[in-house]
């Protein structure tokens, strides 16, 4: 993990849940973190608890919906740190549960706009400056929902297997490139997602006991180890936490 240190790192939605647990362990490993999500007191506190730490980071308001300010951010991250090695696609959102005749259309379009539109805006934004400077690792947060339907999610499941598709297909066009993309599909994290799905009460994940759940510094670790060159071989797929033997590559069990 030390071939972290010195690299400059993005990662959106990083005020909660997956991204903060991700901006700390990146930071842990002597990443310049720069953190955005649309809410900007827990991002600021973060960035503040990184310094504190010994780390580098810095807090930038960015709507992952708006391309401008994911080109911004990129920008930022350039100025402040002189390079862009690292974006995680991290901001996503379920809400609202609703089978498809319940659903809110413009609800829909929002979830479309946040973890469909913002995944490509991150990837457009950032691409030609990696490919600029030689290289870079994009990780894109999924899901087995991404392969698999489930009840009430038609919104995250369409979204989630558009970005494997995505993954794809920046992998094919830029990996002769020094650019490695690979989606991480962590299986279910203990976030506040969780308490959404669980609230709902539709589909089999609602049911799940939350002991089940794995902690998102799991996930965190994985998407670190996904920077490194041991998961090169990675390029272009979603990697599972969700079995045993993904979580032992990681280290995550003996």
């Amino acid at each position: 993990m030390q071939e972290l240190h010195g690299k400059a790192a993005i990662v959106t939605g990083a005020s909660r849940g997956i991204g903060a647990a991700t901006a700390r362990e990146l930071a842990g490993r002597g990443a310049a973190m720069l953190l955005t999500a649309r809410s900007t007191e827990a991002l600021t506190a973060l960035a503040r608890e990184i310094r504190g730490a010994g780390g580098t980071a810095e807090a930038l308001r960015c709507d992952v919906t708006a391309y401008a300010d994911v080109a911004a951010a990129v920008e930022r991250c350039r100025s402040a740190f002189g390079r862009l090695d690292i974006l995680v696609n991290n901001a996503g959102v379920i809400d609202p549960i609703a089978r498809l005749a319940d659903s809110d259309p413009a609800e829909w379009d929002r979830v479309v706009d946040i973890n469909l539109k913002g995944v490509y805006h991150g990837l457009r934004a950032a691409i030609p400056v990696m490919q600029a400077q030689g290289g870079g690792v994009i990780v894109n947060i999924s899901s087995g929902a991404a392969s698999g339907a489930l009840e009430g999610w038609s919104h995250y499941c369409a979204t989630k297997a558009a970005v494997l598709s995505l993954t794809r297909c920046a992998d094919k066009e830029y990996r002769e490139h020094g650019i490695r993309v690979v989606g991480l599909s962590p299986g279910t994290v203990a976030t506040e997602m969780q308490v959404a799905i669980k609230a709902s009460g539709i589909n089999p994940v609602s049911q799940l006991d939350p002991s089940v759940h794995i902690p998102p510094e799991w996930a965190a670790k994985a998407v670190a180890w996904l920077c490194t060159e041991e998961a090169v071989d990675l390029s272009g797929v979603d990697f599972s936490l969700k079995d045993e033997a993904g979580r032992r590559r990681v280290g995550l069990v003996g």
